[in-house]
């Protein structure tokens, strides 16, 4: 998921613009990178309208931080950093909150897990529905026993694409702190969706 290189010289030209005060060349950057936030947070914290709140903090931050910016790194990597900070101090009070996702209670109390789970396709064969959303269940569920460290990498590294190295540099720590974490992450998984498949 790395830039092409005319990418990073034209962020260059507009970040130092925004940080001599061109109020558009900070609307140019937010156009650039604001569909890459909205689906990082997405992906990391599961909640549309939380995904919302994320992307408009971490703007918001990006703004009144631009000046501390100072090209060692790629704007890219450091705007990630900022919404995969966002985001993990998001799960870890959302883990100390016990929030989860909303879900149904019927009259007698019972939990109904199934709306938890997008609807299929109407044309996929009602067994092979059956067992998508069982399964899907069963690795939100497991996706819930990480910590939202682990949760995080894995997330970037399988659903984002991104290298170790640069789940390092966001989450100021080295590759192979990240790729321990992925490993404690897929073994947890791994336990808690043994026999789901």
């Amino acid at each position: 998921m790395s830039q092409p290189q005319t990418a990073r010289i034209d962020d260059a030209a507009l970040i130092r613009a925004a940080q001599q005060g061109d109020q558009l060349a900070f609307e140019e950057l937010v156009r650039l990178y604001d569909h890459s936030v909205l689906r990082l947070a997405l992906n990391l914290v599961r909640s549309q309208e939380d995904a919302r709140d994320i992307y408009q903090e971490a703007f918001l931050k990006i703004y009144r931080s631009l000046g501390t910016f100072r090209f060692e790194c790629s704007f890219y990597t450091w705007v990630y950093r900022v919404v995969t900070n966002i985001c993990l101090d998001h799960l870890r009070k959302k883990a100390v909150r016990k929030e989860d996702h909303p879900v149904t209670s019927h009259e007698n109390g019972e939990t109904d897990f199934v709306d938890l789970v997008e609807e299929p396709r109407p044309d996929m064969h009602p067994e092979r529905s059956l067992l998508s959303r069982e399964l899907a269940w069963r690795l939100e569920t497991a996706m819930k026993r990480l910590t939202p460290r682990e949760r995080m990498v894995f997330e970037l590294k399988h659903y984002q694409g991104l290298k170790l190295r640069t789940i390092g540099d966001m989450l100021f720590t080295t590759e192979e702190t990240v790729k321990n974490c992925l490993f404690r992450a897929t073994q947890k998984l791994r336990g808690a969706l043994e026999g789901a498949i």
